[in-house]
């Protein structure tokens, strides 16, 4: 990695509370990595030796049942952070669902360095506790929400998440391209792609959003989106 400073997503991304001399030690302790869509960083139940910040691209978090069935559990996105820091084992597969770029750190060294800096651990708690608010809300989602909530309160995340790409990025979008396919949208809620579509378009037809292409959204109404999302 060398130069953090030219790093797209520096003042977002946890090592944002370090100093110039402390983003230079690590800056040489990273290295850049793209991978592919497709392609799994980490495995469920591997010793996880690594630890990344997202640069680019769109990652899943995913978890298998013991008959084999995959559950996308979590999403990641440019500036968020994926590994596990101060442990062994990844408690979920990580597969990137678009070609993405990670700055990616040996966890052994990573653990060393934030161990000796205690904005870096207090960022991490942050984190941690963000990625715990998410994993509730997702289980809402998915557990008592009916299609219609979940396709509205998946496309208002996305236009809060994807707004957060660049490096001084900040608000929501309205309009948005969504990195992945109605049949990715369809397997994160745990819907086919036949009902996802209908709300889509449904949602299309009462005027609360616009669809220029097959990834492209724009929410007109967003105070409806919301209602509508419960």
């Amino acid at each position: 990695m060398n130069d953090c400073s030219s790093c797209i997503v520096r003042n977002r991304a946890i090592c944002s509370s370090l100093t110039p001399d402390e983003l230079l030690i690590l800056g040489k302790m990273g290295r850049r990595q793209k991978v592919k869509a497709g392609h799994t960083l980490l495995w469920e139940g591997d010793d996880a030796p690594v630890v990344a910040n997202v640069l680019e691209g769109v990652l899943k978090l995913v978890v298998a049942a013991s008959d084999g069935r995959e559950q996308i559990v979590g999403i990641v996105f440019p500036s968020d952070f994926i590994g596990r820091p101060f442990g062994k084992e990844s408690p979920y597969s990580v597969t990137a669902m678009t070609d993405a770029e990670v700055c990616i750190f040996n966890r052994n060294a990573f653990d060393d360095f934030a161990s000796e800096h205690p904005d870096l651990q207090q960022k991490l708690l942050r984190r941690t506790l963000d990625e715990l608010d998410r994993a509730r809300h997702w289980m809402m989602l998915l557990g008592r929400k009916s299609a219609t909530e979940k396709v509205a309160s998946f496309l208002l995340e996305m236009s809060d998440r994807l707004s957060g790409q660049g490096c001084n990025a900040d608000g929501s979008l309205n309009g948005f391209e969504l990195p992945f396919g109605r049949q990715q949208i369809a397997d994160i809620l745990g819907l086919t792609i036949e009902t996802t579509s209908r709300q889509l378009t449904r949602m299309k037809s009462d005027g609360l959003l616009s669809l220029p292409s097959r990834r492209e959204i724009v929410i007109r109404n967003r105070a409806a989106m919301e209602e509508m999302a419960g």
